[in-house]
């Protein structure tokens, strides 16, 4: 068992890892490399299709060909080549399903033997033998998917033309879809089925347990086997499939590597990097910040009262910490090239601080103290941090539950912020400093950031890290080029996949030695491609280093998502730091009202992202998620106006519920999207994704309670209305980018 565990281990990795490394080298080169021998001619032709769009290009611009025809013709041959490819597919398949037919009938035969349960194995290898094939012609799918991508992008590139618009709308679409096969759906589900049964059958036949059970009535409590492992594995990542972890994770727009390798020293140095409680601490920040925030919300009217200021300067006071921490994400990011540790230090430090100076507002009545310390509270942002550490520094195998942790802290923090504010309705002194409901998130903030410091200053450990500039000179000392280095990873990786396939007696390779002796034109056609692979190898490499360098990444797919992010920002935020002046004015209600109402909106939270995660992603499509979300923002928005008098509570809370709930699925599947058309480029560095999202959303949340304070000087019976006008027409915008941008989200 032990044997076969390895062998369909090693099997996943070699397939992952060609998948990978054809994505990084020049992809004509590395098809032909990767191609299963006897399937040579059933592949898509990328050759002959980059080929066609040079010469479209050359046509069109020496005014030889129009448009419409290069179009029809391309089509033509894009229709042709996913043909081709959807036929062999059902083809395979059918012989997949005649040999597992076969199979059943030697099974069946076995019972009625007594001496069958010695030939168990036999057909037990069998059955296996049928799921490597079927691991192979999953392998076949991706790889011709990729192909696809990438001469689509090369033609809208080249031509300057949304062709993968067009093409993905009219095909994608229709009720006879062949893309629709190679991109979303093998149709294996049936194959995998009749495997993973027979395969449980034949193991229960074997150790005598005689159970009647079958593995559709308990399905949590069958372990399947490695070989149907690898292959939902491989399903799971051809389709997109998500759960709840993987919903989380991506949520917390944490990139995962686009090249992993699995050498021993890899793993080492995972090892030395990755530290369980100095994880621990940076979930600990996560949580304690987010608390931070939302702790204030149910009082910040009455504190501004209380100083002499308007109700409605609660939208500054509480907008205040998101206006620092636009620049403290910058900073801190740019931090964590050198350190974790210190600015993790220096964060505490500054909160400890700040929520020190809020809480002594009271006393010295001073408004300007109170603004103050909230913006000392956002320049000890730590969030960036956070994230930085989880996707540098944790390994691969845990980093999916790093992220959700993450998500989940920040989830959690939200719900007890306004929760911890309903309970400290007291007053008295101590000495000349007061503690009331308005000042005891400041103190009780200030004395859990002081315990967070010691914590942090006995128990974190400095992960170990390697300078860039330190491994590039290392390289060039060394003499060794990175495509030589490349090109022994090649080799290794080559003959390791051959010795394989010899073990599971493959007749062919796996990967097919490239020969020298090809034609002159073939091999100038690989030089080009190679070059062009280096440079899109350097560019994946290497991290961007400016604001500037970040934006020109931005395709725009990436800016619709962003400009989404920014909606469902400002609308959670006009909800959530006007309530208790909306409430106040509307319904009476008291501050632990506002702090209970709110603490149960933030409980929502990980609900909804477990039944979008498990659920509604799998049930339907991100793109289809993502803008039914949108309009039922836009819905709870439309409701929460004030039209009719009075304003009811039912009203309110259930447009608030409405607003709040299609915001949070919208975050996940907008955080998920966003992670997968965003550039490689921008999952490392300063100015990586995670602090375009994080400043995209900070900038919505100061502009929404900007929002509130200017709209306080209208009163507060025009608060509401006013605030929501923006929302609405912000959320209407959104929508219209969404429809334009529909396609290339495919």
């Amino acid at each position: 068992m032990l044997n076969f565990v390895f062998q369909s281990l090693i099997l996943s990795v070699i397939y992952t890892l060609i998948i990978c490394t054809t994505i990084m080298v020049a992809f004509g080169k590395k098809l032909r490399e990767s191609q299963i021998q006897e399937w040579k001619g059933y592949y898509i032709n990328y050759k002959l299709m980059k080929k066609k769009v040079n010469r479209y290009t050359q046509e069109i611009q020496v005014g030889e060909q129009n448009r419409p025809l290069v179009l029809r013709d391309f089509s033509r041959l894009l229709d042709c080549q996913i043909e081709k490819i959807v036929l062999f597919l059902l083809e395979q398949q059918g012989l997949l399903a005649s040999r597992i037919s076969n199979l059943r009938d030697q099974y069946d035969n076995i019972i009625q033997q007594p001496e069958g349960k010695q030939v168990c194995d036999q057909v037990q290898e069998a059955y296996r033998d049928v799921g490597r094939d079927l691991l192979r012609l999953i392998f076949y799918v991706e790889i011709n998917a990729i192909g696809l991508r990438k001469i689509l992008k090369k033609f809208d590139k080249r031509l300057r033309y949304k062709f993968t618009d067009y093409y993905v709308k009219t095909r994608s679409n229709h009720p006879y879809s062949q893309l629709r096969q190679v991109f979303k759906h093998v149709s294996v589900g049936a194959v995998v089925g009749a495997i993973s049964r027979n395969l449980a059958e034949l193991q229960d036949l074997k150790d005598n347990r005689g159970s009647y059970v079958s593995i559709y009535d308990q399905p949590e409590l069958s372990i399947p086997d490695p070989v149907v492992h690898s292959i939902n594995t491989a399903v799971e990542r051809l389709s997109n499939s998500t759960n709840f972890l993987q919903f989380l994770g991506r949520h917390a727009l944490i990139f995962p590597d686009e090249l992993p390798t699995p050498s021993a020293e890899d793993d080492i140095d995972d090892e030395q990097r990755y530290h369980f409680i100095s994880l621990l601490l940076n979930l600990a920040n996560t949580f304690l910040y987010m608390v931070n925030t939302y702790i204030i919300v149910p009082t910040a009217d009455h504190y501004s009262l209380t100083l002499g200021a308007a109700a409605t300067v609660c939208g500054v006071v509480i907008g205040s910490m998101a206006v620092a921490q636009v620049f403290s994400s910058v900073y801190f990011s740019a931090w964590s090239n050198r350190s974790y540790m210190r600015p993790l230090v220096f964060s505490s430090i500054i909160l400890l601080l700040g929520n020190t100076l809020y809480a002594l507002a009271y006393d010295l009545n001073s408004i300007s103290v109170l603004l103050i310390g909230r913006l000392c509270c956002g320049l000890g942002s730590a969030r960036a941090i956070n994230r930085r550490y989880i996707s540098d520094c944790v390994p691969l195998k845990l980093r999916m539950q790093a992220s959700a942790g993450f998500v989940s802290a920040s989830a959690l923090g939200m719900a007890c912020g306004p929760a911890l504010a309903c309970l400290f309705q007291t007053n008295f002194k101590i000495y000349k400093l007061t503690f009331n409901g308005d000042t005891l998130p400041g103190w009780v903030m200030a004395l859990a950031w002081l315990f967070y410091l010691i914590w942090l200053w006995t128990s974190f450990r400095e992960p170990y890290r390697e300078n860039y500039k330190d491994l590039s000179s290392h390289d060039s000392n060394s003499g060794k080029s990175p495509r030589k280095i490349q090109a022994k990873i090649e080799k290794d990786f080559g003959e390791q996949c051959i010795n394989v396939a010899v073990e599971n007696g493959c007749t062919q390779p796996l990967l097919i030695n490239y020969e020298a002796n090809q034609e002159e034109e073939e091999e100038e056609d690989d030089l080009q491609d190679c070059d062009d692979a280096d440079e899109d190898s350097d560019k994946v490499q290497k991290p961007v280093d400016s604001i500037v360098s970040a934006y020109r990444l931005l395709t725009p797919s990436v800016k619709v998502q962003l400009f989404i992010y920014f909606m469902l920002k400002y609308a959670m935020e006009i909800l959530l730091a006007e309530s208790s002046v909306v409430t106040g004015y509307y319904f009476v209600w008291s501050t632990s009202s506002v702090a209970i109402f709110l603490a149960c909106l933030g409980l929502t939270v990980l609900p909804v992202n477990i039944v979008v995660g498990n659920y509604i992603s799998n049930m339907f499509e991100e793109r289809q998620v993502l803008l039914a979300s949108q309009i039922m923002v836009c819905l709870g928005i439309v409701l929460s106006f004030q039209i009719v008098v009075p304003y009811s509570v039912p009203q309110y809370v259930g447009s608030a519920l409405i607003t709040f709930v299609s915001a949070e699925v919208l975050e996940g599947v907008n955080l998920s999207l966003l992670s997968r058309v965003m550039s490689s480029r921008l999952s490392r560095g300063t100015y990586n994704g995670g602090l375009l999202s994080t400043e995209a959303g900070t900038l919505a949340r100061v502009m929404a309670d900007g929002t509130i304070t200017l709209s306080g000087y209208l009163g507060q019976g025009m608060l509401l209305n006013t605030t929501l006008l923006p929302s609405f027409f912000i959320c209407i915008s959104s929508i219209v980018a969404t429809c334009f941008t529909y396609n290339s989200l495919y």
